[in-house]
């Protein structure tokens, strides 16, 4: 039997034996060791802050070791409780010594989110790239035939703007291209794709004055392509034109509450302006090209507009403010011209039609003879014909009807002859003759003479 067993044999039968007492073993931090146990001799290096390692013992258990600072194992033969013993209150003292870490303050994530009001990126200059770039880069678009005159003549100010930006530009009308290439003085890895942005715009009938805010840090373009996203051709251009809205009034109410400019040719939509404005524009477009009028996004950014120039709801869930549109399918199915009325259902079948022969004996055409027969045919034929030719006689008897006239009245004239009253006439000049020129008339004086009289009798 083993050293550590408990059972002995005493005649042939196994007999349980008390076991002797348990030695004293030191438990401190990490560590459990015997007090007469003895480390392996080749681990008698020191154990390396802050790592975690395991010390094996006599019994052939391993125990992991303490993060602690460096202790120096016994030599062989020698106890290991002193050694821990002595490491405990070293660990301790360091970690007295260690600073307290400060709790970091909690900060709301909408606030690390949020850019402050004002601030804006420092620009990238020359110092911060001062040896340049060590490759070529190039980038090349095709333009249509209709905008080469446009670009050959502000050609000259689109080099003048890149020429700030060390990118040289290039104008190829025979092949109808436009390539814009980085230089030794580029300095501005990000420059090359601006002005690859820049040439893009102009291809897509943006105006220069637009399209060289490109080249400013804050604005980005953005080029949707909205051709292959509806079928039929009739309802894409009426999609289309609602983007335009009355006299562009829905495009110009667009660009105010997005900042952004927006340019709607063909089958592109071109927008410039900062990154959130632009993301608003492509929702608004794709969203039309789905059958929602642009009214309904309208409204939302109004709404949005307002709510973010206050500063407590800036962080705040708006979905209860925003509108919320049902749609409604209005389009009725065209019902066709010609109804099928259904049959009452009859368990019986229809009746069986007549025949040509029932036909003839019930008109009695069956009994007559071939001769007769033939005749009767040729008799129809003649009254047919007679009644065409009479209905076709009329037709033309019709030009020659003379059409019925309005019977003409005669405006009576109005008598000129009036009768004058040569008396009243005569009255009218004997007053005039008597009454002076600015003169009041009779019976005002009349009045004015009797309020005097009326005076002096008082007085």
């Amino acid at each position: 039997m083993g050293a550590m067993s408990d059972v002995k044999e005493e005649g042939g039968k196994k007999v349980l034996a008390a076991r002797p007492p348990a030695k004293p073993i030191s438990r401190t931090r990490g560590c459990c060791l015997s007090a007469d146990t003895a480390p392996d001799p080749a681990a008698q290096r020191a154990v390396p802050p802050g790592s975690v390692t395991t010390t094996a013992c006599n019994l052939g258990l391993q125990f992991p070791a303490c993060r602690a600072a460096p202790v120096p194992l016994p030599a062989p033969g020698g106890s290991c409780v002193r050694a821990v013993s002595m490491a405990a209150p070293e660990a301790a003292e360091e970690k007295a010594r260690r600073p307290g870490k400060k709790k970091a303050a909690k900060v709301d994530e909408s606030e690390l989110l949020t850019v402050p009001d004002g601030w804006k990126e420092p620009a990238f200059t020359k110092e911060d790239n001062p040896r340049g770039l060590l490759e070529e880069s190039s980038f090349a678009t095709l333009f249509p035939k209709y905008r080469e005159a446009y670009l050959k003549e502000c050609w000259p100010l689109v080099q003048k703007a890149l020429s700030e930006h060390y990118v040289n530009a290039t104008l190829d009308l025979i092949e109808g291209s436009m390539t814009v290439t980085t230089t030794k003085k580029t300095f501005d890895p990000y420059a090359i794709i601006r002005a690859r942005d820049l040439i893009k715009l102009l291809a897509r009938s943006v105006p220069f004055e637009q399209a060289v805010r490109i080249l400013q840090d804050d604005v980005a373009c953005d080029i949707i392509k909205i051709g292959s996203l509806v079928r039929n051709r009739e309802s894409f251009v009426k999609r289309r034109g609602r983007l335009l809205g009355p006299k562009g009034s829905t495009l110009k109410a667009l660009e105010l509450l997005t900042n952004c400019y927006i340019m709607v040719q063909g089958n592109t939509v071109s927008a410039l302006g900062p990154f959130s404005g632009l993301k608003e524009v492509r929702k608004v477009v794709l969203d039309t090209m789905k059958n929602i009028h642009p009214i309904y996004n309208i409204k939302t950014l109004m709404i949005k507009r307002e709510l973010s120039k206050d500063p407590e709801l800036r962080t705040q869930n708006w979905e209860r403010f925003l509108p919320k549109f049902k749609r409604k399918n209005l389009k009725k199915r065209k019902e066709p011209k010609k109804k099928n009325i259904k049959k009452e259902y009859t368990p019986f079948p229809p009746p069986q039609p007549e025949s040509q022969i029932d036909k003839e004996l019930a008109s009695g055409e069956y009994f007559l003879k071939e001769s007769q027969k033939k005749r009767k045919r040729v008799e129809e034929i003649k009254a047919k014909q007679a009644d065409a030719v009479k209905k076709r006689q009329e037709e033309r008897n019709k030009a020659f009807i003379p059409p019925k006239e309005k019977p003409v009245v005669k405006a009576k004239r109005a008598s000129t002859e009036k009768k004058i009253d040569i008396e009243a006439i005569k009255e009218k000049v004997k007053n005039a003759k008597k009454k002076k020129l600015g003169a009041l008339p009779m019976e005002e004086v009349k009045l004015k003479m009797a309020a005097d009289e009326k005076k002096k009798k008082k007085k």
